[in-house]
């Protein structure tokens, strides 16, 4: 048997019919904008986005690194959350490649920026001050066990930002994730953002690839900065052939994963020295605190019983579902979580 993999929806694998898609992909160099399957891709991205543009990178990382270097001179300052992805998990990038510096404001349990603590971060003019060159959200948000913002809670933060001429990124990663949980469109997320980015290698089961939409002018800019840091690809329409036959039919079945992470935490919820409250976990992210048994024990004993989790910082453990997980693999992820709190012996 396999492992039952719970780490990341990272470890999707792409359904035969996306193989059969990238397989057959019409391709030519995407660099000289020659690829029909990226430009096809992109147009699609753009208008489900609500945007004028879009840009196919090589992953979420390319894609915040990319728009925050189109976004910002060197010396400017951007403000995100303390448990941004952009902050804790992306090695840094924006300053050690783009000369700008992060000012880090707390974010709530959920992970959503407090508009009033974003006006106060933001620079005034003067000559000893940075300019303040973007105010980034994240939806849903990573940290923040899979939390999915409403367009008012978003919007709140945007209209500060704007007020003060400052442009909004969204990091998106998950925005898919955001629209089915909160049964809207994801362009109605979007919609106040100037930017953003989502992947699709993530739920939507592609093998690599994310995707940054916005104006046509900024993207004009941003293909310049893809290439700049190394992104130009050429016959990518391989790779782009996944992203749109996710976008046609990997979307509306998120729901599934939603209803698999319920039901995880759920039961996660009856062990004894494991907190998590089931009411909060909104999409597919489900993080528990462990208040006896130490984290990283019980996700070394749980490996040995068939199922992968993942270190959250702290004693906090991290599981998410998705493609190719269905309910009795949660109900032997339950099983096997709880012998391991309550000791029991591993028979094999």
């Amino acid at each position: 048997m396999g492992m039952i993999d719970l780490r990341s929806d990272t470890v999707t694998q792409p359904t035969s019919e996306m193989r059969r898609a990238m397989a057959e992909a019409e391709v030519g160099d995407d660099v000289f904008g020659e690829d029909p399957t990226v430009n096809r891709l992109e147009a699609m991205a753009a208008e489900r986005m609500g945007k004028e543009a879009a840009l196919f990178v090589a992953s979420g990382t390319m894609a915040n690194l990319v728009s925050a270097l189109t976004h910002c001179q060197r010396g400017d300052e951007m403000v995100l959350g303390t448990d941004a992805h952009i902050f804790v998990n992306e090695v840094g990038g924006v300053a050690a490649m783009g000369g700008i510096q992060v000012k880090a404001i707390p974010n709530d349990s959920r992970g959503k920026l407090d508009p009033e603590t974003v006006e106060q971060a933001i620079r005034p003019d003067g000559l000893h001050f940075p300019s303040t060159g973007l105010v980034c959200m994240e939806n849903t948000h990573n940290r923040g066990s899979g939390a999915a913002f409403t367009a008012q809670e978003m919007g709140a933060v945007t209209e500060v930002a704007h007020a003060h001429g400052v442009p909004v990124h969204l990091d998106g990663a998950r925005i898919f994730n955001a629209a089915i949980a909160l049964g809207v469109s994801p362009s109605s997320l979007a919609a106040e953002a100037d930017t953003l980015n989502f992947c699709l290698s993530k739920g939507l089961s592609c093998p690599v690839g994310s995707v940054v939409c916005g104006s046509a002018e900024f993207i004009a800019k941003a293909r310049k900065t893809r290439k700049m840091v190394g992104g130009g690809m050429r016959q990518a329409g391989v790779l782009a052939a996944a992203g749109v036959f996710a976008l046609e039919h990997m979307v509306d079945r998120l729901a599934e994963d939603h209803d698999n992470a319920k039901r995880l935490a759920q039961g996660l919820a009856q062990l004894p020295g494991v907190v998590i409250d089931p009411s909060q976990v909104q999409t597919n992210i489900v993080i528990v605190e462990m208040m006896e048994k130490p984290p990283l024990e019980f996700i070394s004993e749980l490996k040995e019983r068939g199922v992968l989790a993942n270190y959250n910082l702290g004693r906090r453990v991290r599981f998410v579902t998705h493609h190719g997980i269905n309910a009795e693999d949660i109900d032997e992820a339950l099983d096997a979580s709880e012998a391991v709190i309550r000791g029991k012996a591993h028979a094999g």
